[in-house]
């Protein structure tokens, strides 16, 4: 029997990527990762790029960066990434899993990395240039890439060349990385922009907000928020016509909405939002109307702290993503330190199943303390890992498809980390692995794996987000 797939090719003839997300959970293990890493904004005048590490336990070279490719200009801040084909062209056997997108997040510009030809060896295939993103849409400050089933490639835009929110939208190229022009709708674009995620069953789409490039550019600043220039926001989309069909305010609970997910079944109208500064996960789902809610789902108390620029200090939830088969969601909290794991089999009631401490600035050593509602003051014992003592906070995180094994890198974006985090820029960011108890749920660190970006060739750099070339949980979307 041949199954059909959801463009009507046999499964005979299938492309990239899984059929579903429960068979990308039994796919082979990842050997190599991919990491954006950064030298924009660090003092250090040279070109960002792109490092392949070797992940295979069985090589030599485990735990290693195998290989750099640095980008041909300086100060891009490279950030995050995406594919041109994932599991979304799963039924297509022209599409191919090759490419590696790149946008950069200040100058603009998209690079196209060829994954295929070497995959430990990764080569530049495109620049796109940003004076013609913004001559054909206005858009710059490209984020999000993800790619789509149609073969062209959608990213989302922070703003326009002045660095204003309002201009902000969604960049389509076609599959040879030309500009094609806007996704939304003319008089569709959102307030803010920052991620997206679409789930096509449910003919939806729903993006999120940061906040005005002008503004995050410089720094944090609690003001700016006050002042409007940072996102509460969800805006929901029809999919694929890109008419802004509703706008969900998230209020105080909900500020700066970064990373946003559906849950990998494509059937579900459910997903979840990371509030940065209010620290709490946001459930967004269909009612019976027909339109969509939201409810605080998880929330992170504020910490109580001494000798910090605030009285308190928010956990400030940076990133987050879901296993494969949408039992268990994994955050972490930037400020902190903590990455946690919650069963989220009952969507309505997560239930916190693992935590680990891994950084973060209430940690021995620290000046800052922590007060408890006694008065007496506390901080965190944070392990050692191959004689290195851990820096900044848990940021960006990857999981293996399996869902064992959960990669933790520590910058979030040059400016930030100098604020909050000076000595990433002196000493370099690193990469942590903690296993993953999949059946009775648990976090634990992995004392073999360690990965010191302080000690690159050209100097200490930032390590961001990760990728492996067969796909990821947080690329791959199922349609």
């Amino acid at each position: 029997m041949v199954v059909e797939a959801s463009n009507g090719h046999g499964c005979c003839e299938t492309g990239p990527g899984y059929a579903t997300p429960l068979e990308a959970m039994s796919g082979p293990r990842e050997k190599l990762l991919y990491v954006t890493c950064v030298y924009s904004g660090t003092g250090t005048e040279k070109p960002d790029y792109l490092a392949t590490l070797d992940v295979d336990p069985d090589s030599p070279s485990y735990s290693k960066v195998v290989h750099r490719l640095p980008v041909p200009y300086l100060g891009d801040e490279l950030h995050h990434s995406g594919w041109n084909a994932c599991s979304s062209c799963h039924g297509d056997s022209s599409a191919d899993r090759r490419f590696l997108i790149l946008p950069s997040l200040i100058s603009g510009r998209i690079y196209v990395i060829d994954t295929k030809t070497n995959p430990r060896a990764p080569a530049l295939h495109k620049v796109v240039d940003p004076k013609d993103i913004i001559e054909k849409t206005g858009l710059a400050y490209p984020h999000t890439s993800h790619c789509l089933a149609s073969g062209d490639i959608m990213v989302s835009c922070l703003g326009d060349k002045d660095g204003k929110a309002k201009g902000n939208g969604f960049l389509l190229l076609d599959s040879e990385f030309n500009v094609k022009g806007r996704w939304e709708k003319p008089g569709h674009s959102p307030l803010f922009g920052y991620d997206f995620w679409y789930q096509p069953r449910h003919k939806t789409m729903i993006s999120s907000s940061w906040g005005a490039p002008a503004a995050f550019t410089q720094g944090f600043n609690l003001q700016h928020v006050s002042d409007g220039l940072y996102g509460r926001h969800l805006y929901v989309y029809s999919w694929p016509d890109g008419e802004l069909k509703q706008t969900l305010d998230l209020g105080n609970t909900g500020l700066l909405p970064l990373e946003i997910r559906f849950l990998h079944d494509p059937s579900k109208d459910v997903g979840f939002v990371g509030s940065a500064l209010s620290s709490n996960m946001v459930r967004f789902f269909k009612n019976q109307e027909g339109l969509w809610s939201h409810e605080v789902a998880i929330s992170v108390k504020p910490m109580k702290v001494q000798n910090w620029i605030l009285p308190e200090m928010p956990g400030l939830i940076t990133d987050f993503l879901m296993s494969l088969d949408d039992r268990y969601l994994y955050f972490v909290n930037w400020l902190h330190g903590d990455v946690r794991q919650y069963n989220i089999e009952d969507p309505t009631n997560p239930v916190l199943a693992g935590q680990v401490w891994v950084g973060g600035l209430i940690q021995k050593g620290s000046a800052i303390v922590a007060e408890k509602e006694d008065g007496t003051t506390w901080q965190v014992d944070v392990p050692e890992i191959k004689g290195n003592k851990l820096r900044g906070g848990p940021q960006m995180i990857q999981l293996s498809l399996d869902g064992k094994r959960l990669y933790v890198t520590n910058s979030l974006f040059s400016t930030w980390d100098r604020q909050f985090y000076p000595q990433l820029l002196e000493k370099g960011s690193h990469m942590l692995q903690i296993d993953v108890d999949t059946e009775n749920g648990g976090l634990k660190v992995n004392p073999n794996f360690f990965v010191d970006f302080g000690s690159e060739p050209d100097g200490p750099s930032l390590a961001h987000e990760m990728r492996y070339p067969g796909g990821d949980c947080t690329s791959d979307i199922w349609i």
